[in-house]
């Protein structure tokens, strides 16, 4: 007899996730762990619906899912590049270059902590290489990025989950969620 095997299809984002009773309730309920495995059973917009592998069935901002890679689907043509990492990789070079002077700085004594820390405000950079895989912050249009040598796409951003279909431009933004904070949120490709 073949046992039950749990096959995640998803973790929960680094820093956990809150969860709902269903996509339209308004309290959130027990969060999931951060990078908790699911399996991902249904989606309703941003909403999504997992399965833990106690058999706990709960619904997420589904944006936050970090998906677990699968086995590379056939190519059905020749690899073309949709954007260029090099613009967002120079400013990150740049931005990491100048808290590079900063540190030299505070620690030779020619700055103090409350000029670092003003010199240092509003800064943001974000990048992780491994190997061919880049995932990178965009801190103009905040949001997260990933690259695999071919191309760039949006990863995740933020905003307040969506209940039906992704609007066009010139919809006014979400309200802010209960908890008073923006949750980021993964991207469509």
């Amino acid at each position: 007899m073949e046992e039950f095997a749990f096959r995640p299809t998803h973790v929960a984002a680094p820093s956990g996730m809150a969860t709902w009773a269903s996509p339209a309730a308004t309290l959130s309920s027990t969060p999931l762990d951060p990078l908790l495995p699911v399996r991902l059973i249904d989606r309703r917009g941003d909403w999504a619906q997992v399965l833990c592998s106690n058999g706990w069935s709960t619904w997420v901002d589904g944006r936050l899912l970090v998906a677990l890679p699968d086995a590379p689907p056939a190519a059905t043509g020749p690899p073309s590049r949709t954007a260029d990492p090099r613009p967002a990789l120079a400013e990150a070079e740049g931005v990491l270059a100048y808290y590079r002077s900063l540190l030299e700085d505070l620690a030779a004594g020619r700055d103090d902590l409350e000029t670092f820390r003003d010199r240092a405000r509003g800064r943001r950079i974000g990048l992780v290489v491994d190997g061919e895989a880049l995932w990178l912050f965009d801190p103009v249009h905040d949001r997260w990025c990933y690259c695999d040598g071919l191309q760039l796409q949006t990863y995740a951003t933020s905003g307040r989950p969506q209940s039906g279909p992704r609007s066009g431009p010139g919809t006014p933004p979400a309200a802010p969620s209960p908890s008073g904070y923006e949750p980021t949120r993964t991207g469509e490709p």
